[in-house]
């Protein structure tokens, strides 16, 4: 039987306002490379210790200039399996949008171009994920068909440097771009900070589980339309 297919994927994404290059491998181990290889993703910078992590099973580098931000693709990251070096310089000098926006539009695509073709995946996860008080769950269906549905219920005006506007905006950018139907929801919480990450974390608990390949099951389109 032939090796399963690498699930990885190179991208970069330039506008006027943002820079976002991407080094994605959804079963962790190791980064691709490619014309955008690790060492053209710095400008030269350290890359910041609280979003940099290394095992044997995964490596994740995460800078896109916004401290809270790169936490939660931490935690992504390293939840969901992957490894994952990423590197964002947007226009911060007017505001976190931009950079947070492109930051999930450019993942998405990540995430979308290393899964390629939908076939012999589970293709629906779910998880609930707890922090401290906080409880989080989120679903996910690899459709093909982008919708999602983001409720945090988050009330400060900032966590770290981010806008917590962005966070449910984050994820629906996500979901847009990577193709998926997403539905996460923070069911209880009194702290911002573990509502968000309690969020991200079933979020990645719930794509593990969607992506795993299924034994037996290589080259099947699991849709009753046959297609995705």
């Amino acid at each position: 039987m032939d090796a399963p297919r690498a699930r990885t994927a190179t991208v970069s994404r330039v506008t006027n306002e943002t820079t976002v290059n991407i080094l994605l491998n959804l079963d962790g181990g190791v980064l691709p490379e490619g014309k955008d290889s690790i060492e053209t993703l710095t400008d030269g910078k350290k890359d910041p210790q609280h979003a940099t992590q290394a095992s044997k099973s995964q490596t994740i580098i995460v800078d896109s200039g916004i401290g809270f931000l790169d936490h939660m693709i931490h935690a992504l990251a390293k939840h969901a399996g992957w490894s994952l070096r990423l590197h964002c310089r947007g226009d911060l000098h007017i505001d976190d949008h931009h950079t947070a926006e492109d930051t999930f539009l450019a993942l998405g695509s990540a995430f979308k171009q290393a899964l390629g073709p939908i076939t012999g995946l589970r293709r629906f996860g779910h998880a609930y994920a707890p922090l401290d008080e906080a409880l989080s769950r989120a679903v996910i269906d690899l459709s093909n068909r982008p919708y999602s549905i983001i409720d945090l219920g988050l009330t400060r005006e900032k966590i770290g440097d981010l806008s917590t506007e962005m966070l449910p905006h984050v994820l629906r950018s996500w979901a847009q771009e990577a193709g998926v139907t997403l539905h996460v929801d923070c069911l209880r919480g009194a702290n911002d900070h573990h509502r968000a990450e309690s969020a991200f974390k079933a979020l990645a608990v719930a794509v593990r589980e969607a992506t795993t390949r299924m034994v037996g099951r290589e080259g099947e389109v699991p849709s009753t339309k046959g297609v995705l």
